[in-house]
C-alpha cells in the first residue's frame, strides 16, 4: 500500500458528509458538512500529498419528515439506516487503502463509521482502536439516557452495548474496551459514570489532562493502542474543544481542551502513522461565528493527516 507524507498513513483521502442530526437535541448539525467544505477542505489536503475524493454526502432524512418511535432512542431506525451507508463507505475506503474521513452531522455518526473501519480490518486479521475526543463520554443506553438522544449512544453502541439497531451494523462490538481511550471528559450524568466506570475504556478527563498535560497522557494511550490495534479510528466531536475556541456546536461545555492542546493530540496521532480514519462531528453552523469552528476543525484534520510546523 502506497504512503505518503512521512506519516505512515495512505495517500488517499476520502471525504463523506453526513449531514445528520437526528441524533441531536438542537437543530443545524446537518449543515456542518457544507461548513467544513466552505474551509477549502479539499485542496488544503492536495497541497499535503494527497489524492482526495469527495463523496458527497450519505442521505439523511429530516425530522420533520420522520417519526421519532421509542422516546428512548430517538429516530434511531433512520440513524441505522444512515450509519449502515456510512459503514459501507468507509470499509469501503479503508479496504482500498484510502482514509475515510466523515464530517458532521451530530456524533451519532460514529456508530457507523468506526463499523465499517473495523470491518475492514477484521479483514486483515486487524483489530482497531478509536481515539474518542469529547466533552461527554457518549456512552448511555436507551435505558440509562436522560433524553433519548441518540447522540449520546454511539460509543456504548461501538462497544456493543445500546440501541441494538447500531450495535447490529457492526455485527456486535467493533471495538474491545482496551483499544479505547475517551479524551477530554467533563460533563457526565450520575448514571453515565457508573457506565464508564464499570465498561474497561481508558477514561482521561480534563482534570486528568490539566494536572499531567496532553503529551504525557497521549504518549502512554498510544504507545499502548500501537500494541494492541492495527489501526487507529480518530472521532473528534468539537464540544471536546472549550467554546472560547469552537463556539458553533450544541452541547458547549466550558473548560475543554485549548486550540495547542487540540493540534497536539491531533498531530501525535499522526506522528504514530496508525490513522485509518477521522470523524468531526457536531459542527453547527447557525451556533457558530463567521465559520470560525469549522476552520479549526479543518486545521485539526490536516494536523492530524500529517500537517506539521517544520
Amino acid at each position: 500500500m502506497s504512503r505518503g507524507t512521512g506519516t505512515g498513513m495512505p495517500r488517499r483521502v476520502d471525504l463523506i458528509g453526513i449531514p445528520l442530526d437526528l441524533g441531536a437535541g438542537r437543530r443545524g448539525v446537518d449543515m456542518g458538512p457544507s461548513a467544513f467544505r466552505l474551509t477549502g477542505l479539499t485542496p488544503r489536503l492536495e497541497a499535503l500529498g494527497y489524492e482526495v475524493r469527495d463523496r458527497g454526502d450519505v442521505p439523511v432524512p429530516i425530522p420533520e419528515m420522520s417519526n421519532p418511535g421509542d422516546p428512548r432512542k430517538r429516530y434511531v431506525a433512520e440513524i441505522a439506516a444512515a450509519c449502515r451507508a456510512l459503514a459501507d463507505l468507509t470499509a469501503e475506503t479503508v479496504t482500498a487503502g484510502g482514509v475515510p474521513v466523515s464530517l458532521g452531522g451530530d456524533h451519532s455518526l460514529a456508530a457507523g463509521s468506526i463499523a465499517g473501519v473495523a470491518r475492514a480490518l477484521r479483514r486483515r486479521g486487524e483489530e482497531l482502536a478509536v481515539v474518542w475526543v469529547d466533552a461527554h463520554a457518549d456512552m448511555n443506553t436507551p435505558e440509562s439516557s436522560p433524553s433519548g438522544n441518540v447522540h449520546g449512544m454511539p460509543l456504548a453502541a461501538c462497544l456493543g452495548h445500546g440501541p441494538e439497531e447500531l450495535v447490529a451494523i457492526g455485527g456486535g462490538a467493533s471495538v474491545k474496551p482496551g483499544n479505547v481511550a475517551l479524551i477530554g471528559i467533563r460533563n457526565l450524568d450520575e448514571r453515565e459514570k457508573t457506565l464508564v466506570g464499570r465498561s474497561g475504556v481508558r477514561a482521561c478527563t480534563m482534570s486528568e489532562i490539566d494536572r499531567r498535560g496532553v503529551g504525557p497522557i497521549l504518549d502512554e494511550i498510544l504507545t499502548a493502542l500501537t500494541r494492541s490495534a492495527g489501526g487507529i479510528h480518530l472521532s473528534l466531536d468539537l464540544d471536546g474543544l472549550d467554546p472560547e475556541i469552537a463556539p458553533g456546536v450544541g452541547t458547549p461545555e466550558r473548560g475543554g481542551l485549548t486550540y495547542r492542546e487540540a493540534h497536539l493530540l491531533c498531530e501525535m496521532v499522526a506522528a504514530s502513522g496508525r490513522l485509518v480514519a477521522m470523524d468531526v462531528a457536531e459542527l453547527n453552523p447557525i451556533l457558530d461565528v463567521r465559520n470560525h469552528s469549522a476552520e479549526v476543525g479543518a486545521e485539526l484534520i490536516l494536523s492530524a493527516l500529517g500537517q506539521r510546523i517544520l
